[in-house]
């Protein structure tokens, strides 16, 4: 603060600029002070400028303790890392677009979402969001929009795994296909194991006793679809099960697609002892299947699902075992590849299958006695 003298000379008040440091002698800025430099910083953390630099930009050659320290007292100055210069220096602008078709607005895979974010946010990196509603020209203006604010990197994610023809503008940075393939293998992608889900869930029925095996399923030609069905039909075959063609029954993909099928599975002398679904929300018809036959769940039939949508598989009763899709996984994948690409442009193009998880819960036993 100044004042002005008796003699219009602009003069200190009595109120220091500066706070000291008593144990060094070191004269620091204060708390909260505008004018707060990466210099004054550097000074009061005990490092250089070079080190508070990338102390505050989370590089990986600082030491996590220095790190923590030159953070520590970056927020105790309250001091704000100049963005804009960064950009300048390095002719990036940090920030990577995520487009999608129905992520944003699906409550099924928003830890795509959530892995992405962490994922970029621990790179000191910021990801902008952008959901297309599956409008072809609302997702190409939404591209150009990321494209002209510079983005430094792109990913194109799918609300479920698909093969895709990407936007030739894609290609104008590094980018990413999320739950996603390019019909033509031409950029990177990462996607959940199909086939392995399948296979390491039926082969949890068929540990727990279980030989003849139902498979509720719909028949939409996606990726998911052939490869589940692989998966059950190979774990069959390594379980020393022949496989029963009658025992796969096809319908829409939700309960209400689920009930028929299944129905027509359980109301047969010859039943099957237990239920693979393609879904979570097949598998809450072949629930109501069972009910309506009177059958009992899991001591009458097993049933176990696939994407864990905790919304429907935890709210279940008894709770529903699934596979869980590696939705947070590929949202992590994705974002350290596209990264990898922004830091080395001939990096090659690679291609991920990442497993699916069971996930336990008290939907599955062993065959009764009956059965």
């Amino acid at each position: 603060m100044r004042t002005v003298g008796r003699l219009g000379e602009a003069v200190k008040s009595s109120q220091p600029d500066c706070g000291t440091d008593s144990s060094a002698g070191t004269v620091l800025p204060m708390r909260g002070a505008a004018n707060v430099t990466m210099a004054d910083l550097a000074r009061a953390a005990g490092v250089s400028m070079a080190t508070a630099s990338r102390a505050l930009s989370d590089h990986p050659r600082v030491a996590p303790a220095t790190r923590s320290r030159v953070q520590a007292v970056a927020a105790d100055l309250g001091y704000v890392h100049n963005t804009v210069a960064r950009t300048l220096r390095t002719n990036r602008s940090y920030t990577l677009g995520l487009v999608s078709d129905q992520i944003a607005t699906t409550p099924y895979a928003g830890r795509i979402i959530l892995g992405a974010q962490e994922a970029a946010a621990a790179q000191g990196w910021l990801l902008l969001l952008l959901n297309s509603g599956g409008d072809p020209e609302l997702e190409r203006r939404e591209i150009q929009t990321l494209l002209q604010r510079q983005v430094d990197g792109l990913l194109y994610a799918a609300m479920y795994h698909q093969i895709v023809s990407p936007p030739p503008t894609l290609t104008q940075v590094p980018c990413v296909l999320l739950d996603a393939r390019a019909d033509d293998a031409s950029l990177p992608s990462v996607v959940p194991d199909e086939v392995g889900g399948a296979r390491a869930a039926v082969a949890e029925l068929l540990r727990q006793g279980h030989r003849r095996i139902g498979f509720v399923t719909h028949g939409d030609d996606i990726p998911a679809t052939h490869g589940r069905l692989q998966g059950y039909r190979e774990a069959l075959a390594e379980g020393g099960v022949t496989a029963d063609p009658s025992l796969v029954a096809v319908g829409p993909s939700a309960p209400q697609g689920g009930y028929p099928a299944a129905l027509s599975l359980l109301d047969r002398a010859d039943r099957p002892t237990a239920l693979f679904c393609f879904n979570d929300r097949m598998a809450m018809g072949a629930y109501q299947a069972a009910a309506t036959l009177g059958l009992r769940v899991p001591e009458d039939v097993s049933v176990i699902g696939f994407d864990n949508q905790e919304a429907v598989a935890d709210c279940m009763r008894p709770g529903l075992t699934t596979m869980a899709l590696p939705h947070y996984e590929m949202g992590v994948w994705a974002v350290e590849s596209v990264l990898a690409m922004i830091a080395d442009p001939d990096a090659p193009v690679t291609h991920a299958v990442l497993p699916c998880p069971l996930v336990v819960r008290e939907s599955v036993a062993p065959p009764s006695a009956a059965a």
